[in-house]
Formats: C-alpha cells, sequence, structure tokens
C-alpha cells in the first residue's frame, strides 16, 4: 500500500457495518410507525360541537364532587410544589417563569390517576384514593415511556425559555417586577412576543400529543405512538373545539396559579377529571372492543 493511502479493508468494514446498522434502524422506525397507524385507524373520532369542552367542565365538576378525596390531594400536592418552587426560584424569576409554563406541558402526566377515578365513576363503581394509585402500580411501562417523553419536553421549555429571556434581555430578571419591565412592557425588541411565541411553537405539538393519549393508553393496550397519532387526529378534525380547551386549561390553571397556588387545589383535578371525559366524548374505540378484551 501506497504511503498515505487508507488501507480499504480496515476502512470499508466499519463504513460498512455502520450504514447497515442504520438501515436497520430506518426500518424498524418504518414499521413502528406503520404498526402506530393501525392502531390509531381503529379509534374513530366522534363529531364535537363547538362548546362542547363546557359539558366536559361540567361533567369533570360532577366526578370531582362524587369523589373529591383524591382530587383533593391531587390538587394539594401540585400546590404545594407550586409553592416550593416560588419560594426556590423567587430571585431568579428568568428560570421560575419557564418552569411554571413548563408545567403545563407535563400536566396531563400527573393527573394520570384522576382519569382512573372517573373511568371507575362511569362503570358505576365506587373509586378510592387506592384506584389512583393503583393505576402506577401496575408498572406499565407505555404510562412510564409517555411521562418521560413529557418530562423531556417540559426540561426543554424551561431551558429554552431561560436562554431566549437571558439572552435577549441585556440584565439579569431577578423578580417579577424586573420581568413585567424589561420583558413584558419592554418598548422595543419585541422580547415578550418572541418569548410567547416560541413557547406557543412548542406547546401546540406537546398539546396535540397528548389530549387524549394519556387517558387513551390507561384506558386501552395501544402503543405509545399509536395513542399519539390519535390525539393529533382528535385535534385535526376538531381544530376550533381543541382550541377552546385549550383557552380554558390554560385560563383555569392561569387563575390558580394567581391565588397564590391555593386555587389549584380544586382546578387541577376539576381539569384532570375533565380530560377525561374528553378521551370518552370524542374516541370511539368500539370497533377494537372485542380485540381488546
Amino acid at each position: 500500500m501506497a504511503w498515505g493511502s487508507p488501507d480499504i479493508d480496515t476502512w470499508t468494514a466499519p463504513s460498512f457495518g455502520a450504514v447497515s446498522m442504520s438501515v436497520r434502524r430506518a426500518a424498524m422506525s418504518i414499521h413502528l410507525a406503520e404498526k402506530a397507524l393501525i392502531e390509531s385507524r381503529s379509534y374513530r373520532v366522534r363529531a364535537l360541537p363547538l362548546l362542547q369542552p363546557l359539558a366536559w367542565l361540567g361533567r369533570g365538576w360532577r366526578d370531582f364532587m362524587r369523589c373529591p378525596l383524591p382530587g383533593l390531594l391531587h390538587g394539594l400536592a401540585v400546590s404545594l410544589f407550586g409553592a416550593l418552587l416560588v419560594a426556590a426560584g423567587w430571585r431568579h424569576f428568568w428560570l421560575l417563569i419557564g418552569a411554571f409554563t413548563g408545567f403545563l406541558l407535563i400536566a396531563p402526566l400527573l393527573v394520570t390517576g384522576l382519569y382512573a377515578i372517573s373511568r371507575d365513576l362511569e362503570r358505576g363503581l365506587s373509586p378510592t384514593l387506592h384506584t389512583a394509585m393503583s393505576c402506577w402500580a401496575l408498572r406499565d411501562g407505555r404510562l412510564v415511556v409517555f411521562g418521560i417523553l413529557l418530562a423531556f419536553a417540559g426540561t426543554g421549555w424551561v431551558l429554552t425559555s431561560a436562554l431566549l429571556v437571558t439572552g435577549l434581555v441585556p440584565r439579569h430578571l431577578d423578580t417579577l417586577e424586573d420581568f413585567l419591565r424589561y420583558v413584558v412592557l419592554a418598548p422595543e425588541g419585541l422580547v415578550f412576543e418572541s418569548w410567547l411565541a416560541l413557547g406557543a411553537l412548542l406547546a401546540a405539538p406537546v398539546f396535540a400529543s397528548t389530549v387524549v393519549a394519556m387517558p387513551l393508553l390507561l384506558d386501552r393496550p395501544i402503543g405509545v405512538m399509536g395513542a399519539v397519532f390519535t390525539s393529533w387526529k382528535v385535534i385535526l378534525e376538531h381544530p376550533a373545539a381543541m382550541a377552546f380547551w385549550a383557552a380554558l386549561l390554560m385560563g383555569l390553571t392561569a387563575l390558580g396559579m394567581a391565588t397564590a397556588m391555593l386555587g389549584l387545589i380544586v382546578i387541577v383535578p376539576w381539569l384532570g377529571h375533565a380530560s377525561w371525559h374528553v378521551y370518552r366524548d370524542v374516541v370511539d374505540g368500539s370497533a377494537r372492543a372485542g380485540r381488546d378484551g
């Protein structure tokens, strides 16, 4: 072999192996996506009136009143966590604001036990706190995987929000007053508008992926990707009604946070129970009833 020329045998072997591995991974990804699409197609999306989200709130409140203890404990836990977050990060508002808005991304995971409560109430059973806890005791790997994905999304938004705000504002944002003065009321630079746009850019696909996915995973033996595809199908078929639902979620959650977190004690379980009825109202799995057992 001439000086400086590559050794063909040693160069091509690992390269071919890497290409072969990439091809196998791509083929596996395609297979998983096809399987998820087939799963999703067996769940039909029902017709949905524009104001149906108001009915979901009514049914969610009814479930909350019928079995209040698990919901109150969920709400209290979220409220205490929010208070601790404020206490720890009050002098670092540039990070705190991202953490609070990131909460909305992982909220479907936090109320999974309340979906189980509403499901039992729907079946005429008498659920207890154990009902809410047992859905995690089953060690359902799908719920864990989906929870990890949501945690990554929430963490990604917290870091992105912090980088954006600190990168565009030429001073520290240590307090709420700083954030209002130099971000929300900034006379130039469109900092707040950029922050909102970036948040919406991330939140919209996460909401579309989760709006019925978590209750569907709890209720039926469907894969994570199939549940996400079904959730997207709901959004695409009913964009106006689901946008209204998203606005209700954000508005009520913001109201709960604005009451020194105390409102979350009631609002979190209320919205959690209502989210179960979103799934039950919109997703028709009757075609799979026999196969799912």
